[in-house]
């Protein structure tokens, strides 16, 4: 079969072996992109994306179909294949202790870009990703949206007529991202080059010519973003009540009968309703007075959820977790002055001062580099303070930083358990580190296999799991000994929009039995759940205070409702310097 496609599957299964069980990771899989178009491959954690992008690059062999990449031959000519693609894997293969420079002469190197073409190709990645003044910084030392940018050049290198881009703006701030895309459609507008990527972002989606909606190994549909969203005509609602936290609104709705979806935008919560309901405000919220039901036009992400949540139902569910948070104590329970952290002559966190009160859920945001994480880690009692005053439930971490950790459970930003253990010694390993011994560490171990559905991956090694498995993982490990304050440093950092869901209902529902909750993330949507936080820039405070407050100070004329993206990229990019720190 020969055709002008960059990309085509026909009839494709794949699957893989573990513990003496066939699990199948690509079901009969038939598409076709076309040249010169960029298409989103998006689906739910474990639905097949990376399986297909690996097959799609000659890097696996399915067991069964037909693939053809830029009219070669996938199964026969995987090298010719790898040798045509260009290709970024979700952890792109940088060598850390290598300047920017080197990692560029390494991948070149690799994919056999004549030295009389490299210079200019170099001059024009390093301008398109605005790494040029950073060539002989060590890839080590970068951001986290200059990596991913240093990932990207490097796949770029030899200008390939396909780009196959494996969830490239996980763990990236806004105006990174934003970057980003425009670095992927200059690419396409000017060397005409085919993009697939994935990506867990659904309003990245909604950019795409085309998306590819994959569950379960199965292809569900293929098509403009805007024809799945049409079809959710009359099932979109926005709604509001004049006095209230949109956090306990979004949790009342969530429970409503004929509700598919109620998440939290500004000060309004978003409804996906049921296909043939009819809702009022009376009926969805009665006795509550001045509540506003008006119909809004449809998105990717509405259909999206519409489609794929009945079976994976977010739920607030904790299991009878019993917290035992004293009613009197120390508030605020966070307290940080002039908090300064200093790595030989760079200062990446500058004299930053917040405090967070019992049971808030407090947000912590910046751009990549902004020193959120080195704020993190020094509050945790990871990383002592250069300078400066912290305290966590009344115990000054420069004396007490023992007793300080007792008090917390901390959710990393990488996956941080243990691969090579499974998910039971994992659990049995913090439970253990967390002090508790026999019949209380049966217990909690129980509770944490049923409550986060862990059950089924009992015994499977924790590097093997989905990634939204690792994150329920996390989450349970951190929960172990009932913590009064958790730290989650972007805990939803790649997982898809219904494990996000599901996380965050535990998560509030956390916050409504008064743990104190500080997060950092990327997912500006998600800012909205916080009752207050601050977002960072070069190691300082920006702005301080409620989304609502900081959604009303980036307000203007042309952009009369600003979301929590358009706050942050305004305020970032007001105030940027042009340079970025490290992470």
């Amino acid at each position: 079969m020969r055709n002008n496609s960059a990309l085509s599957f026909h009839d494709v299964r794949q699957v893989f072996h573990a513990g003496g069980r066939e699990i199948p990771a690509l079901d009969g899989v038939s598409f076709t992109i076309a040249p010169g178009r960029v298409s989103g491959l998006i689906g739910p954690d474990g639905a097949g994306k990376t399986t297909l992008m690996r097959l799609a690059c000659g890097l696996l062999r399915p067991e069964r179909g037909e693939i053809r990449v830029l009219d070669l031959d996938a199964v026969a000519e995987p090298q010719a294949v790898q040798a045509a693609v260009g290709y970024m894997p979700q952890r792109f293969g940088l060598y850390e202790d290598l300047s920017v420079q080197e990692n560029l002469d390494l991948y070149a190197d690799l994919q056999g870009v004549p030295p009389g073409q490299r210079a200019a190709r170099y001059a024009e990645l390093m301008h398109m990703t605005g790494l040029a003044p950073f060539t002989a910084r060590l890839a080590g030392r970068l951001s986290g949206g200059m990596k991913q940018k240093l990932g990207l050049a490097c796949a770029l290198l030899r200008a390939p007529r396909l780009l196959l881009l494996d969830e490239p703006t996980v763990g990236v701030d806004p105006v990174s991202r934003r970057e980003l895309w425009a670095i992927v459609y200059r690419q396409v507008r000017e060397q005409g080059t085919s993009v697939l990527l994935s990506t867990a972002y659904l309003d990245e989606a909604e950019r795409c010519d085309e998306v590819l909606l994959l569950h379960q190994g199965r292809l569900l549909g293929q098509g403009p973003p805007a024809e799945f969203s049409a079809a959710m005509a009359g099932r979109v609602f926005q709604v509001s009540v004049p006095e209230g936290s949109p956090r306990r609104l979004q949790s009342h709705l969530s429970r409503a009968p004929g509700v598919i979806d109620a998440l939290v935008m500004g000060d309004t919560v978003r409804l996906v309703m049921a296909e043939g309901a009819e809702p009022t405000a009376e009926a969805l919220l009665p006795g509550m007075p001045g509540a506003r039901l008006e119909a809004v036009a449809p998105r990717f992400e509405d259909a999206f959820v519409a489609r794929l949540k009945p079976q994976h139902a977010a739920t607030a569910d904790l299991g009878g977790l019993e917290l035992n948070i004293p009613e009197a104590g120390v508030d605020p329970v966070i307290q940080v002055r002039d908090l300064v952290r200093r790595f030989g002559d760079f200062v990446a966190v500058d004299h930053v001062s917040f405090h967070v009160r019992r049971g808030e859920i407090f947000g912590l945001l910046g751009a990549n580099g902004a020193g959120k994480t080195t704020t993190f880690r020094m509050l945790c009692g990871l990383l002592p303070a250069s300078e400066g005053e912290l305290s966590v439930a009344g115990h000054d971490l420069r004396t007490a930083r023992a007793q300080a950790r007792g008090r917390i459970g901390y959710m990393a930003q990488r996956f941080s358990l243990y691969g090579d253990l499974s998910v039971w010694q994992n659990l049995r390993f913090f439970a253990s580190a967390y002090g508790l011994r026999g019949r209380v560490q049966a217990t909690r171990l129980q509770w944490a296999l049923e409550t986060f559905e862990l059950r089924d991956y009992r015994e499977a090694n924790a590097r093997d799991l989905p990634l939204g498995f690792k994150q329920r993982l996390a989450f349970a490990a951190a929960l172990m000994h009932e913590p009064a304050i958790l730290f989650l440093d972007e805990p939803t950092s790649g997982v898809d929009p219904l494990a996000r869901r599901e996380f965050w209902a535990r998560t509030n529902a956390l916050a409504e039995a008064g743990v104190t909750v500080l997060v950092t993330t990327h997912f500006m949507e998600e800012a909205n759940y916080c009752d207050r936080l601050v977002i960072m820039a070069e190691g300082r405070v920006l702005a301080e205070g409620t989304p609502q407050s900081l959604r009303a100070a980036a307000r203007r004329p042309d952009n009369p409702e600003p979301t929590m993206e358009d706050a942050f990229i305004h305020l970032v990019t007001q105030t940027s310097s042009g340079t970025e720190a490290v992470a």
